[in-house]
């Protein structure tokens, strides 16, 4: 009697566990979708064609060696690693973009932290190779504007292809990623080029 009960407690236990940590996810996530096609798409001279599953996220603030503590990072990654592996297989989105802070202390951390904390991201956030991955650069990344170095700028830039402003055409519609830390127009180096940039992709 007592294995029969402990048998259905560790079942029980386990079925949990399961559902808490995996089925959860696509419980919630399922009851999302993508919008509704309108039927007046032709009318607009657009057709299927044109319709772009895009994915936005945002702040995913991984926590680095300086504050974070070890089970909540776990914890955190885990969840993340989760919701996100759960949307991109029930939806399947062509492009997803990163809008910055996906470093929680990215302008505090050593070259090999930094090295560290792009792989953990490139892991926690992998997709099929048909999906397109883009990241803008958040404060959290490479710091605040005054506290913006070359070097932070430089090493963040060449991790991600991120740099402070471009151009990028999917389907026909246009996305501007701009680095928001170089818009305090007062002609440092990063904003100085920045804006001359912008003046560029606006005559195109």
């Amino acid at each position: 009697m007592v294995k029969k009960r402990l048998f259905h407690f560790v079942l029980y236990a386990a079925v949990l566990v399961l559902f808490c940590e995996y089925g959860i996810y696509y419980v919630v996530i399922f009851q999302c979708s993508w919008p509704e096609v309108p039927s007046s798409i032709g009318e607009h001279n657009l057709s299927r064609r044109h319709l772009l599953k895009t994915m936005f996220i945002a702040d995913t603030h991984l926590l680095g060696p300086v504050h974070g503590h070890w089970f909540d990072k776990l914890r955190r990654e885990w969840q993340m690693y989760r919701s996100f592996k759960t949307a991109i297989e029930l939806f399947n989105p062509e492009v997803v973009f990163f809008l910055g802070d996906i470093f929680d202390e990215g302008q505090l951390v050593s070259a090999p932290s930094f090295n560290d904390y792009t792989s953990r991201f490139h892991s926690l956030f992998s997709v099929p190779i048909s999906t397109r991955v883009y990241v803008v650069v958040g404060n959290h990344d490479i710091g605040f504007h005054y506290r913006i170095t070359p070097l932070l700028v430089n090493r963040f830039e060449n991790a991600f292809n991120a740099s402070a402003v471009r151009r990028i055409r999917l389907k026909d519609i246009n996305f501007i990623l701009i680095n928001s830390m170089a818009m305090e127009g007062d002609d440092c180096f990063l904003c100085k080029a920045a804006v001359k940039k912008i003046h560029q992709i606006s005559e195109f």
